[in-house]
């Protein structure tokens, strides 16, 4: 792709043009939920994976099988179980026999083979299960039986999970946490939304879903997010906001050092300037603000920060200390 200004504000405005189709489509069934909708799309076009996490019945499902609809990708749905086993993920040898009688092994290619992978209530299986997906998730390649398998791209994993209270869940493990783009939660829907809902949902009325864009115009659209300017000072600005998540480090501010243990890892900083690169695009502009990176910043960090015991005593969030963080953090350093 030519990165002139000229080309490059011409392709921002493609890059919105097609990525409204994509929402309005969406649109047509999912009710609300702008913020989570443009959160799954956002990771989507940065080539990263998404988990949503909210109760039962909010839409966290329907959203991800009508983005599947919506594109046109390979799709595969996995609900896991506590019982749910990594071969029943990834797949397994089995024993095959030919006409000529002879046997043999051939490897059976499991739900993970796909481009778009719903996890549906990801932390319903043990980790033992979970930590099979670690290396699908950073590398898109499956190894099994002594052979690596890559898979077809793109390939997103979109997760949904329960809140950790309700029972019958286990903690995903950190690495893994570590591995999504971002992380969104889903709330409730507004008294206007919820109306539309049951009008929807009620009555005999079919909603059209049409194929909006295949894997060439996502790969395409990918590598365009990072072609965006990202200007060294407003690159040291998102560095910065990743480092003052590390407590009683340089950059720290008093509600890092309070209340977390561990804070996010460079995945962060990367988050931060794809994620900022997409919102740029969206508001017509080929390089980064840094409003950009201060709207993407909670759902990139609020599963990559570890609060401690003080945190959990006082009943305090992720999301109050991160906003902290971007309250105290300047935008020019010192």
């Amino acid at each position: 792709m030519s990165t002139t200004v000229e080309s490059m504000q011409s392709q921002a405005e493609e890059f919105r043009k097609r990525y409204g189709a994509v929402r309005d489509m969406i649109g047509r069934v999912i009710v609300g939920h702008d913020d989570i909708v443009h959160g799954v799309l956002t990771a989507m076009l940065c080539g990263g994976h998404c988990l949503l996490e909210g109760v039962p019945g909010l839409g966290k499902t329907m959203l991800v099988r009508t983005l599947a609809e919506v594109l046109e990708l390979n799709f595969n749905r996995i609900q896991f179980t506590p019982d749910l086993m990594p071969a029943d993920i990834l797949g397994t040898n089995m024993i095959n026999e030919d006409e000529h009688g002879r046997r043999q092994f051939e490897f059976q290619r499991g739900p993970v083979f796909t481009q778009i992978l719903l996890a549906d209530e990801i932390n319903r299986a043990t980790p033992k299960t979970q930590s099979a997906m670690l290396e699908t998730m950073q590398e898109g390649t499956v190894t099994a039986a002594g052979q690596r398998f890559t898979l077809d791209k793109p390939f997103f994993v979109l997760a949904t999970q329960n809140p950790i209270e309700q029972e019958g869940t286990y903690p995903l493990p950190e690495a893994q946490m570590d591995r999504f783009l971002f992380k969104l939660v889903v709330g409730y829907s507004s008294r206007e939304d919820l109306n539309e809902i049951v009008d929807r949902t009620t009555r005999r009325v079919k909603t059209e879903i049409e194929k909006v864009m295949d894997g060439a115009e996502i790969m395409k659209w990918q590598t365009l997010v990072r072609e965006v300017i990202l200007a060294p000072h407003v690159q040291d600005y998102l560095v910065r906001l990743t480092l003052a998540t590390h407590p009683d480090g340089a950059h720290s501010v008093k509600a890092t050092n309070d209340y977390i243990r561990w804070g996010s890892s460079p995945r962060g900083a990367q988050t931060l300037a794809l994620a900022s690169k997409v919102r740029a695009l969206l508001d017509g502009r080929y390089n980064v603000s840094f409003e950009d990176i201060r709207r993407v910043y909670l759902p990139a960090m609020r599963h990559r920060v570890l609060l401690n015991f003080e945190a959990q005593a006082e009943g305090v969030q992720p999301d109050q200390v991160l906003l902290d963080i971007l309250e105290k953090v300047p935008d020019k350093a010192d």
